[in-house]
């Protein structure tokens, strides 16, 4: 009878969810550089070198891939003949091991989990409790894969019961566009199909934990190999999903997923369960077994093996925008898919800032920061370590801001936003109006932008922890014109371009 140790167990977590901070699985390295050989659109061959860039980096200097270091999701196969030399519960003891990983001085991850979610929402501090999903099985060891799972990736969650003549691929090509860009493609789609609503979506989610390994799917059809109905359907699906043109980002392009996943599960005759999960750019899982001989060891991958691809700042394709002396004029004359250079200070702000300030201006109360003609970054980054001026700092999903951008502009004197992913027709219409502007920064790039933040401070709620406002002094921090003063969305026309130029299938004209 195996024995596994509480210290081991525990130690085993706290290792995983470091090593998986700052290490992609390399078969997602491999897929991603794929990606940016074969892409064709500049602005998403662009932001692929920021992913890939930033992914080097971050193995190189063992800081997080993204700002947002993810819900730790623990997947637990245990076997009936362990036995546990432990006075903590398994919950407890996973939850010991994502507080010591979250807690790390040298490597400190950004607490994003929140108690009391229909109330206060009052942030944990060391991103517990975890999400554990435990089955018992035959065996004497214990298998584990520790995931972070973002929340721009969770929140794009897709769930439907289909009537069982519906089609799959219609619901899937019909929903996967409005997920929109939020979810920082490439990436992986997981798909769970059948058992009951709950069960469907706990497919979807562990499908993800796979490899990526479509190129193997695609060279058994092409041998001629049966394939399996799942096996058909994820060729089918990929194909297809990327013949929408969504890409990178969301700018368009050829490539919008790595892989698609699927898992199955026999159902009910009147029903037809079917959950769609994404993963993002920050893919990050970890694999391994507990047989008693003590902690896991995570092998690190070779940093020779990561893609020959490096970013770096393009002067004479961009332009340089000195944020100090910005007018609305200037913004006013931005096109949509140029890319910026940003360089001065710049305000940050996301959910709870905004919403703080829109609480003031109700009030009649004067606000802590001048916004006149400033610029917001919506982002809130990991906690320095050693000489860093802040920790990665990527873009937060832009459309959760969509609901206070016409108070912003209209009340504050701001100019302009940045952060990942496309507006809504609200956010649009109040950009339009106000002759402001939308600049996207590429999500899953955090520590490369993190690079050009030269100076960082708090200036308002500092209670609020990472969604405090703060103000950075940047240094040639790339940006793209997502949407201009006349209201013109690159999320909108990029796949509509990309769509019709790979042409398989018919672009939807509204």
């Amino acid at each position: 009878m195996t024995t596994i140790r509480q210290d081991d167990f525990i130690q085993s977590i706290a290792d995983a969810f470091q090593f998986i901070s700052y290490y992609h699985p390399l078969d997602f390295v491999t897929a991603m550089g794929e990606a940016h050989a074969r892409e064709e659109s500049p602005a998403a061959k662009d932001a692929i070198a920021q992913i890939l860039s930033n992914s080097r980096l971050c193995a190189e200097g063992h800081r997080p891939i993204c700002q947002d270091t993810g819900i730790a999701v623990v997947f637990l196969k245990i076997g009936m003949n362990v036995r546990w030399d432990a006075r903590l519960s398994v919950q407890e003891m996973v939850d010991e091991g994502v507080r010591r990983a979250y807690t790390n001085p040298g490597n400190k991850l950004r607490a994003s989990v929140l108690s009391d979610p229909a109330g206060e929402r009052l942030n944990t501090r060391d991103n517990t409790p975890a999400v554990v999903h435990c089955e018992i099985v035959p065996g004497d060891h214990v298998e584990v894969i520790c995931a972070a799972k973002g929340g721009g990736s969770e929140n794009k969650t897709k769930m439907a019961m289909l009537n069982p003549s519906d089609s799959i691929v219609d619901w899937v090509l019909k929903t996967v566009p409005t997920m929109g860009a939020g979810w920082c493609p490439p990436g992986i789609l997981g798909i769970g199909i059948g058992g009951t609503p709950e069960k469907a979506l706990l497919l979807a989610k562990e499908s993800l934990m796979a490899p990526v390994d479509i190129h193997r799917l695609r060279e058994k059809a092409a041998s001629g190999a049966a394939l399996s109905s799942v096996e058909a359907l994820r060729l089918e699906l990929m194909e297809k999903i990327n013949a929408l043109g969504i890409g990178a980002q969301g700018l368009g392009g050829l490539t919008t997923l790595l892989d698609v996943k699927i898992l199955d599960y026999p159902t009910h005759a009147a029903s037809k369960p079917v959950a769609m999960i994404p993963n993002c750019a920050a893919t990050r899982h970890a694999h391994f077994h507990l047989d008693g001989s003590g902690p896991a060891a995570l092998v690190p991958p070779r940093l020779e093996d990561w893609p020959n691809v490096t970013w770096r700042p393009n002067a004479e394709a961009s332009i340089r925008v000195d944020l100090d002396t910005l007018t609305p004029a200037e913004v006013a004359a931005w096109k949509p898919g140029q890319t910026l250079l940003l360089n001065g200070r710049m305000l940050t702000g996301r959910d709870a800032a905004h919403k703080r300030i829109q609480d003031m201006l109700e009030r009649g109360e004067p606000l802590p920061v001048d916004f006149t003609n400033r610029v917001i970054y919506y982002v809130g980054p990991v906690d320095p370590v050693r000489d860093e001026v802040v920790g990665p700092a990527g873009p937060t999903t832009a459309t959760r801001m969509d609901k206070f951008t016409r108070m912003m502009l209209e009340k504050t004197g701001l100019i302009a936003m940045i952060g990942k992913s496309e507006r809504g027709p609200e956010a649009i219409d109040a950009i339009r109006d106000n002759q402001s502007a939308y600049l996207m920064a590429v999500g899953g790039a955090a520590y490369l932008v993190s690079r050009a933040i030269r100076h960082a401070r708090t200036v308002a709620f500092a209670d609020l922890g990472m969604e405090a406002i703060y103000e950075f002094d940047v240094q040639d921090m790339p940006v793209t014109v997502a949407v201009d003063s006349r209201g013109t969305s690159v999320h909108q026309t990029g796949p509509k371009e990309w769509q019709a130029r790979i042409g398989k299938i018919p672009v939807v004209v509204a």
